[in-house]
């Protein structure tokens, strides 16, 4: 083997093993989302969503530099008084922030 296809081999494998290692399934994410967060939010662009900006699109919060998977997660654990308290189980949790992690740009 090539010592420079050696070398990218072996660059790209941390990254392989990160992707791995996000649960969740970003399709069964964006049905939940349809189904629960587009009576407030845009959850795709051009897709379901409210007729007014009630609350953040999707695409806004996945470009903002603080979201990450933990931060989703502690957010959405979190009891707020302008979203309701969806109660979500740990695979649904999963999916909805592998869902808004795919969005972000």
């Amino acid at each position: 083997m090539r010592p420079w296809l050696l070398a990218l081999s072996l660059a790209m494998l941390p990254g392989l093993a990160l992707a791995q290692i996000e649960p969740g399934d970003p399709g069964a994410g964006k049905q939940l989302a349809a189904t629960w967060c587009a009576n407030c939010h845009r959850i795709a662009p051009g897709g379901p969503g409210p007729a007014s900006d009630i609350a953040p699109s999707f695409a806004a919060i996945a470009a903002l530099p603080s979201t990450t998977s933990m931060s989703l997660r502690a957010y959405l654990r979190t009891p707020h008084a302008n979203m309701p308290d969806y109660r979500l189980s740990r695979e649904e949790l999963d999916d909805i922030v592998a869902y808004l992690l795919m969005v972000k740009p």
